[in-house]
């Protein structure tokens, strides 16, 4: 599929704008893992690994951020640098975007707003760890990833949702704002840190031309939202249920206690989780990142397939 011209408030590298225009395989990656996902130094190595991981697989890497205010789709290595240093970077969703653009902000983007601003730049491929979701507890507590989902058009290839939230409000929030969930090789609705989340899929899947083809399908008959394709960990690589239930009502207690919440809270309960389990977390979800971003390289060059 050749896109059209990305809109002017839009900026598209030579390499991502090249790929469009060629109508050549393209993988979205989001930039809120590189700065508040994974702890530094090791963001930036698994920020370039995966960009490295997506070329191997035969499509272009399109990592999406806003710089100084721009919304940008596919980073150098200056910018991922910046992207995941020191500094101050915020985390944007999808309704921070006019913010960050008058207040010329820099920023990473959540699974919302990288599916939103990609969509806009003409790509159908997105690869994230885990999206977002419904919070435990209460107030309730529910991530714009969901609603994103419901009203952007992209397939989505991720590890299911984050193990911090409540997985089966989760799946069914997204069954009801119409969200097409599919299983890769998997009947279960995968947790991120576990490949069991307490759910079922809509359907399997167990090959990137079938995904293709129901993409093609959601797409002609103009169905609205995402198609979200879900991955679980590797086997290798994932922890115990039960590991990781102490580890998350552990993590939530201190959370409060410590009064954390909003956009802060995610990243903090992730951080936690990770120090709980020894680290063992952090390298669960470095694997699954990985092979989410190789099964999307592969859907994006089997929906390029003539």
């Amino acid at each position: 599929m050749i896109a059209g011209p990305a809109p002017d408030w839009l900026s598209v590298s030579d390499e991502v704008s090249d790929a469009l225009a060629r109508g050549a395989p393209i993988v979205a990656l989001e930039s809120t893992v590189i700065a508040h996902g994974l702890p530094r130094p090791r963001n930036l190595e698994v920020a370039r690994d995966l960009e490295a991981e997506v070329r191997h697989g035969g499509a272009t890497p399109a990592t999406v951020a806003v710089l100084d205010g721009v919304p940008t789709i596919g980073l150098d290595i200056a910018a991922l640098e910046r992207i995941g240093g020191a500094g101050e970077v915020e985390k944007l969703s999808t309704r921070d975007l006019p913010l960050a653009m008058a207040g010329r902000w820099t920023g990473a983007t959540t699974v919302a707003a990288t599916a939103h601003l990609a969509a806009r730049a003409g790509v159908q491929v997105f690869a994230t760890g885990g999206i977002g979701g419904v919070h435990r507890g209460l107030p309730p507590d529910v991530s714009a990833d969901l609603t994103e989902l419901q009203r952007t058009r992209m397939l989505v290839v991720c590890a299911g949702a984050k193990s911090i939230l409540d997985l089966p409000a989760t799946r069914e929030i997204l069954e009801t704002l119409g969200v097409l969930v599919i299983g890769w090789g998997t009947d279960r609705f995968p947790a991120f840190y576990t490949a069991d989340g307490g759910a079922t899929v809509d359907s399997r899947v167990d090959s990137a031309a079938e995904v293709a083809e129901i993409w093609r399908a959601h797409r002609r008959i103009e169905a609205p939202g995402s198609v979200l394709l879900c991955a679980p960990v590797p086997p290798d690589h994932g922890l115990p249920a039960h590991q990781v239930e102490a580890a998350v009502d552990g993590a939530l207690q201190r959370a409060s206690a410590e009064g954390v919440g909003g956009k802060a809270l995610t990243p903090f309960l992730l951080a936690s989780v990770a120090e709980v389990t020894g680290g063992a977390s952090l390298d669960a979800n470095v694997a699954l990142l990985h092979n989410n971003v190789r099964i999307a390289a592969a859907v994006a060059v089997a929906l390029e397939a003539k």
